[in-house]
């Protein structure tokens, strides 16, 4: 369950972002940065981080403020799945996948990211699952609002991998996965993209 404080301290620095991205009043401006400076310390506070880094964080943040949108890329062969170790998160894996770039389609963002992490060719064949982060036991609360996108796509050819967030690419079974990087992929996740996979006229699940 994700801690009040963790939905206060987004909701008030998501107000800031908006407000000081539409407020014409150099009065509102000062206030919405005071609201900002506020949030990022009760952020910093809860999270056990150093203010500088949260404050950095929020002042990168611009425009509107909406959820993040998270893709990750399902590959089985047979029962076994395609896994990637998180170089940040001490080697444990997790489904290849990251944060969507801005003029990316979903589809677009997962095939570049399963490339660059794991260096394979893969069309997405269905949008299995749209999750809200916080409603889905991910440890490690995030300060920003996130949606996953989890897709099951097709393996049909491999290419040069980046080697900058991710190491090894490995296809594990299904019934016995490594550690996972459960800040970012949840075994229950996978087992239910294997559901999808083996019953293709489920409904995409969402929430």
């Amino acid at each position: 369950m994700t801690p009040k404080w963790l939905l206060w301290a987004r909701e008030l620095q998501a107000a800031a972002q908006s407000g000081l991205a539409y407020a014409a009043s150099p009065y509102d401006q000062a206030r919405y940065k005071e609201m900002q400076a506020l949030a990022a310390r009760m952020m910093a506070d809860g999270c056990d981080v150093e203010l500088t880094v949260i404050e950095a964080l929020f002042a990168a943040q611009t425009g509107y403020a909406t959820p993040k949108i998270d893709v990750r890329g399902a590959v089985f062969r047979g029962t076994t799945v395609l896994l990637v170790s998180e170089k940040v998160d001490g080697g444990r894996w997790t489904l290849p996948g990251g944060f969507a770039d801005v003029n990316e389609a979903p589809s677009e963002s997962v095939i570049r990211e399963v490339r660059e992490e794991a260096g394979f060719i893969v069309p997405p064949r269905k949008l299995a699952a749209v999750y809200d982060r916080d409603k889905r036991g991910h440890p490690k609360p995030h300060p920003f609002h996130i949606y996953k996108l989890l897709f099951l796509c097709d393996e049909v050819g491999t290419c040069e991998k980046s080697e900058l967030e991710t190491g090894e690419a490995k296809f594990f079974p299904i019934d016995a996965l490594p550690e996972l990087s459960e800040a970012r992929t949840l075994p229950w996740q996978i087992a239910r993209l294997f559901e999808h996979l083996q019953q293709p006229d489920l409904p995409t699940d969402f929430d």
